[in-house]
């Protein structure tokens, strides 16, 4: 009967500090994709806003000239190679990477699907943060809890007209990426560790 008795308080206590190591334990608070995503799209809109990369590739010179972007001012005995000047409602919308207002189009052949030029929109935004999958929990060195998840990061091409866009979308540019952010758990809250 007394080792009956001692298995009982034995299994007492043993209950009493299981259930006082629980309360002990704090679970992480939860992250979901809409806490995730703020975070990104804060770290993007704390850098200074950018100018979108477009490379024009022949297709989009063709498109550029219908738009009234660039005008052809000179061109060469070979037939295809070619000087182009920015109108002026082209220097309202965007600048060439190398400088000046010529663009000197003097591809190696006549549909050389390599040859290209790279232009900088003036109109200047923030990255954007889209498409994020539910943050999964990872191993992360440094971090006790943390989580990570997947996401696009986009060009904003708001306030960019529609044949500027057009351009914009032709092969050669990437105007959406896939990356990969971590969070880590700090002082009970969530932060934004790194995006890749």
């Amino acid at each position: 009967m007394e080792n009956i008795l001692h298995l009982k308080v034995i299994g007492v206590v043993g209950m009493l500090g299981a259930g006082m190591l629980l309360a002990g334990c704090k679970s992480a608070p939860p992250l979901d994709k809409a806490q995730a995503l703020a975070m990104i799209q804060a770290k993007y809109d704390q850098a200074a806003p950018a100018g979108v990369n477009i490379v024009v590739n022949d297709q989009g010179m063709g498109e550029g000239v219908i738009a009234k972007y660039w005008v052809e001012t000179k061109r060469y005995p070979n037939g295809y190679w070619g000087d182009f000047t920015l109108t002026p409602d082209g220097k309202k919308l965007v600048k060439l990477q190398s400088g000046g207002d010529v663009i000197q189009w003097h591809p190696t052949t006549v549909k050389d699907p390599n040859y290209n030029v790279i232009l900088v929109t003036l109109v200047t935004h923030h990255l954007k943060a889209r498409d994020i999958t539910d943050p999964q929990d990872e191993v992360l060195p440094g971090a006790d809890t943390a989580k990570g998840a997947d996401y696009s990061e986009a060009v904003d091409m708001e306030g960019i007209p529609g044949p500027l866009q057009d351009i914009a979308h032709n092969p050669g540019n990437q105007l959406s990426i896939k990356r990969h952010a971590d969070f880590a758990l700090e002082n009970g809250v969530w932060k934004l560790r790194s995006t890749e």
